[in-house]
């Protein structure tokens, strides 16, 4: 079995590209640390395999939430990025998502239909 994870980033923003992958670095960094804790055997399978990671758009913090929200129903971690607000963007403000890591037809269920960023 496959498995990988999926980092969403709001492009609605108009945030720069370094602070996209600042953002998605921050949400796969956090989905790590919630998998040790929430699903340790699918974080273990997903390092075994290579650590699969996939960057997506979404147009809104609406999509984003939608997103989430099926991933938790599946029983998959996810973690949410809500930005300081020091640089781009307000404070509080979310900006991007990571669903995983989990198996690859779980997250698809999900975020397949997703364009890449």
């Amino acid at each position: 079995m496959n498995y990988k994870m999926s980092i969403l980033i709001r492009t609605d923003l108009k945030m720069g590209r370094g602070k996209m992958v600042a953002q998605g670095a921050h949400a796969a960094v956090g989905a790590v640390l919630e998998s040790i804790k929430r699903n340790p055997e699918w974080l273990e399978q997903w390092e075994t395999a290579g650590a699969a990671k996939i960057a997506l758009r979404v147009d809104s913090i609406e999509e984003l939430m939608q997103m989430v929200q099926k991933a938790r129903s599946l029983g998959m971690t996810s973690f949410i990025v809500t930005d300081m607000g020091l640089t781009q963007v307000e404070p509080g403000t979310v900006t991007a998502a990571a669903i995983g890591p989990a198996p690859e037809n779980l997250v698809d269920q999900v975020t397949g239909k997703l364009r890449l960023l």
